[in-house]
């Protein structure tokens, strides 16, 4: 009983580490002072959760935990989240708070969800099959947000088309203002990112423990990769290079297509998703 609580620990400390993750990337990108608050509340949940399992393990095993690979990767994970709390409140250097913390999620995950650290087979198996849960929904998810902000990008084309051709109707004014829609285009890819981005994480820790002899040159990482390097393309435009209007929205149309491409037909290719076959 007593492991079984602490594995739900465990996963409710990666469920909250995904959505402080997310918030960071929201305040990086649109310099969101709440998101940033919320995110840092959030990370501090995690790292009060982790300290309490920290002084636990310790008075069980009596000794520092660092002696086995996954004593080692627990800890390094805490010290990963201390100093990036000290560094969020005291340097606000939120772009270095948010990859310190895309990589102590990733060695959280590995911890949690390895089985060679736990004892029950069946737990194991269960630790492994929710792992694969978590991926695709997180997946799923950030599909659904890639599909709104593609609907956004759509309308604007739309409502672009029929300004050029001076065709002022009812319709016209339902469409919405082409501002409104570039920023909600936005918002949702802005989402849908780091969503995926912790999806592939998962997805990948998922592959080493599962299907060690899959290449790592399959077709469902290598586009799944490079659907994340198109809409991070789109976001560094967008926010760095300050590019806006029909452009951007053609090429958040075109990401889209590529999504849709990797969700329906590159899985049917793929040895990694062979339940889509």
């Amino acid at each position: 009983m007593f492991e079984q609580g602490m594995t739900r620990i465990h996963e409710l400390m990666i469920i909250l580490y995904a959505l402080a993750i997310m918030l960071y990337f929201i305040d990086f990108l649109n310099q969101n002072r709440k998101a940033n608050k919320i995110a840092f509340s959030i990370l501090s949940i995690v790292w009060a959760l982790q300290t309490i399992f920290l002084f636990l393990y310790m008075l069980e095993t009596r000794r520092f935990p660092v002696l086995t690979l996954f004593e080692g990767l627990y800890f390094y994970a805490w010290v990963l989240i201390t100093f990036s709390l000290v560094i969020n409140r005291l340097l606000r250097m939120d772009f270095t708070v948010f990859f310190v913390n895309v990589i102590g999620f990733s060695i959280m995950a590995i911890h949690t969800f390895t089985p060679v650290q736990i004892e029950s087979e069946a737990m194991a198996e269960r630790l492994i099959s929710e792992l694969l849960l978590i991926h695709i929904t997180m997946a799923i998810l950030s599909y659904a947000a890639f599909s709104f902000s593609f609907i956004f990008s759509l309308l604007y084309l739309l409502q672009h088309r029929l300004l050029k051709m001076k065709k002022w109707n009812q319709r016209l004014w339902r469409l919405g203002d082409l501002e409104k829609l570039e920023r909600f285009s936005y918002v949702f890819s802005a989402v849908g990112v780091p969503m995926l981005l912790l999806s592939l994480i998962l997805g990948l820790i998922w592959k080493v423990i599962t299907l060690p002899d899959v290449s790592w040159f399959d077709v469902k990482i290598v586009a799944s990769f490079i659907l994340l390097i198109i809409y991070g393309v789109y976001l560094y435009l967008k926010i760095r290079r300050e590019m806006y209007g029909k452009p951007l929205a053609l090429l958040n149309t075109a990401a889209f297509l590529v999504l849709f491409i990797n969700f329906f037909l590159v899985s049917r290719f793929s040895s990694f998703h062979f339940w889509y076959s």
